[in-house]
């Protein structure tokens, strides 16, 4: 028998161990199948996201610069009047052509009218396929190393807005938690209430109480009712601000995990134990960004003076009439140098000024460093006092709890008054919430300090 009672036990023991931690887990299941919710349609988020995507094009089409460029042009022009030439062939080969037929006897040598030709165009055409490629140009070199730093400057605004996202979800779950703690605490405050109330109306009754403690605890009920009344009004809108943070139906259920406080608060102590700054947060490394972005525009403004190298190849027709053939078709391939000689000190003074970009934000990277430390350490010492004040106010509990029987035995008993029974009953109610709202404030101040330390796991 005694064997079978330990088998039993154990059984119990593990059964019990094992639905404890299927609850935690479940809890944390829970609010991590929200923040995933959130990361995929949370507007803001979309927002960043489209932003990254711009920023991915925009390298694509920096790379695409280094390839030729092919474009069709066409042109088309006529005109009439305007400065003449006159060629005057018939005076000039007309006599040598008619003493050329005479000597000949033949003619062989046609006579010729004189000629003017006109300067402008008459129903001429030009169409060609030009293609360009650079040989030497440092700013399209310079353009797409500064856009692939700006598509990695994207994805860490993405990052960041995520862990700021992640600490959002987290406390206004944690709120809407606490809301419904009070509307609980507030509905049992309702039913000590009442009981008071049915208490009193026997005892008048069987004339052993007093018209005015019945007065008394009906207006208790009414008091304790119409806080009922707002804290439920704190539950719905909790719930609107966390389904806002969702992208989703304004009064959509939210699914309720109770905090557990062992699994929890056991985190506490090593966390206050000691501070793990990561020194590779998300605005660091962006700001890094910002420094490399303003180095390559500093190394591209000092370029200025390296000439630019292109080729070209056109290949085309022009005519007038609009024929095409063999006469009318044409090719052309040449070089394209510039070379900047004077510009009147438009280029160095744009090299200053990009220096000063790069000081400036080698000054900020310093600054949000320090920051961000101080935001840290913030964090911990906020923790730490919600910590030691959610302690305090569960002794508080406890002895209001203990007070509580006491003073509502002895009102059974006519030791304690009833005025004795209503301030004890209030002091149970206001420690029990306390207790509540403290345990979400740990847990608020845990997600704001993961928020600081940047620990949360982002995929």
């Amino acid at each position: 028998m005694l064997t079978l009672l330990i088998i039993k036990n154990r059984f119990y023991f593990v059964l019990l161990f094992t639905l404890l931690s299927f609850s935690v887990a479940n809890a944390q299941d829970v609010l991590k199948a929200y923040v995933d919710t959130a990361f995929k349609n949370n507007i803001v988020l979309q927002q960043k996201n489209v932003s990254l995507e711009k920023a991915q094009y925009a390298l694509k089409s920096a790379k695409g610069l280094f390839l030729p460029n092919v474009a069709f042009q066409g042109a088309y022009q006529t005109a009439d009047g305007g400065r003449n030439i006159p060629l005057p062939l018939g005076d000039l080969m007309n006599p040598v052509y008619n003493t050329l037929n005479q000597i000949t006897g033949s003619s062989n040598f046609p006579m010729l009218e004189n000629q003017t030709i006109n300067f402008l165009p008459k129903n001429f055409h030009d169409a060609k396929l030009r293609t360009t490629v650079p040989i030497i140009n440092t700013d399209i070199i310079y353009n797409k190393r500064i856009a692939e730093q700006q598509l990695v400057l994207k994805e860490f605004e993405v990052q960041i807005y995520k862990r700021d996202l992640v600490k959002e979800i987290k406390t206004a779950y944690y709120n809407y938690l606490s809301a419904l703690a009070a509307v609980d605490v507030y509905k049992s405050g309702l039913q000590l209430a009442r009981e008071g109330l049915r208490v009193n109306e026997k005892l008048l009754e069987n004339g052993k109480g007093l018209p005015a403690y019945v007065l008394r605890s009906q207006s208790e009920v009414e008091s304790v009712n119409a806080t009922l009344l707002d804290a439920e009004q704190k539950v719905n809108n909790a719930r609107l601000y966390f389904n806002f943070l969702l992208n989703r139906d304004a009064n959509e259920a939210i699914i309720v995990e109770a905090a557990n406080d062992k699994s929890e608060l056991a985190k506490v102590e090593g966390l206050l134990a000691g501070l793990n700054i990561a020194n590779q947060r998300e605005e660091l490394k962006a700001l890094g960004q910002v420094e490399g972005i303003s180095k390559n525009v500093q190394k591209m403004n000092g370029q200025f003076a390296v000439p630019k190298l292109g080729a070209f190849l056109d290949v085309g027709t022009q005519s007038e009439g609009f024929h095409f053939n063999s006469n009318t078709r044409y090719y052309m391939v040449g070089l394209q140098l510039d070379i900047p000689i004077f510009s009147g000190n438009r280029n160095s003074n744009k090299q200053k000024e990009s220096s000063l970009d790069l000081r400036n934000a080698q000054l900020n990277s310093n600054l949000v460093a320090q920051q961000l430390g101080l935001s840290a350490k913030v964090s911990q010492n906020n923790l730490r006092s919600a910590y030691q004040t959610y302690q305090s106010s569960q002794k508080q509990f406890e002895a209001a709890a203990t007070y509580l029987r006491l003073i509502d035995r002895g009102y059974l008993a006519g030791a304690n008054s009833f005025v004795e029974t209503i301030d004890a009953r209030n002091q149970y109610t206001s420690s029990k919430i306390l207790v509540n709202i403290n345990l979400y404030k740990v847990l608020t101040a845990m997600a704001n300090m993961e928020r600081e330390t940047a620990s949360y796991v982002i995929n």
